[in-house]
């Protein structure tokens, strides 16, 4: 009589493919963009952000949405990259510093949505300067606030995954080069030179991710197959 040995799916060892929360990622990102078309912008009066406030309450509801749940994917998709990797044999502290990196930028994205959202609240007390700050506060950790822990979640997978060859090296490279630019964004505090680097931290991390879910492989064995 023999008897079977019970085995547990390498899917549930693993955590969720990483494709999933990755494509979540990606869409919810896009999503909030879109939504956030003709919102308050650095150079908006606090008129004009009391005014668009006031009149679009119904969308920036939906753009906050969008953005406090962009923050679940991207730290399960972190969680689960870090066991992938300990399943690699990778003991380097990289993708739990990727996993920090996560956390922060979905704190950030939590405190970008409540500002919005609140600032869509309270327009009808008419109060121009409280929706300004409130706009400031929507902008600043929707763009740096979360494009620069996005760079730390990048070079997280993008560096360990490069020293020991697990992805294409120029796949490795790239994200390196976006991780690095991505925390750059910080500087865009100090200057609005640097404000492109916002939006390539967070559309080109995105692309990262999903690049990364797809070209990482599940097992060394695979690895050293492709």
């Amino acid at each position: 009589m023999s008897t079977a040995t019970p085995t547990t799916p390498a899917d549930v060892r693993g955590g969720p493919p990483l494709a999933v929360p990755a494509a979540a990622v990606a869409v919810l990102t896009v999503a909030a963009a879109i939504a956030g078309i003709g919102g308050p912008r650095p150079g908006s009066t606090p008129a004009e952000s009391l005014a668009y406030s006031a009149t679009h309450p119904v969308v920036i509801g939906i753009g906050a949405a969008l953005l406090l749940g962009t923050g679940f994917p991207l730290v399960v998709y972190a969680a689960t990259a870090v066991r992938r990797f300990e399943r690699l044999g990778v003991a380097a502290p990289g993708p739990l510093m990727g996993l920090a990196g996560a956390v922060l930028a979905a704190a950030a994205l939590s405190v970008s949505a409540l500002a919005s959202w609140t600032a869509a609240q309270t327009a009808g007390l008419g109060d121009a300067a409280l929706t300004r700050t409130l706009a400031w506060l929507w902008f600043g950790a929707g763009g740096v606030g979360y494009a620069a822990p996005m760079g730390l979640l990048v070079l997280g997978i993008s560096v360990p995954a490069l020293v020991t060859a697990l992805v294409p090296r120029w796949l490795a490279v790239t994200g390196v080069v976006v991780g690095v630019l991505a925390l750059l964004s910080t500087f865009a505090l100090a200057t609005d030179v640097l404000y492109p680097l916002i939006p390539l931290g967070r559309f080109g991390g995105a692309v990262m991710l999903l690049a990364f879910a797809v070209a990482l492989p599940v097992t060394r064995n695979a690895g050293a197959t492709r």
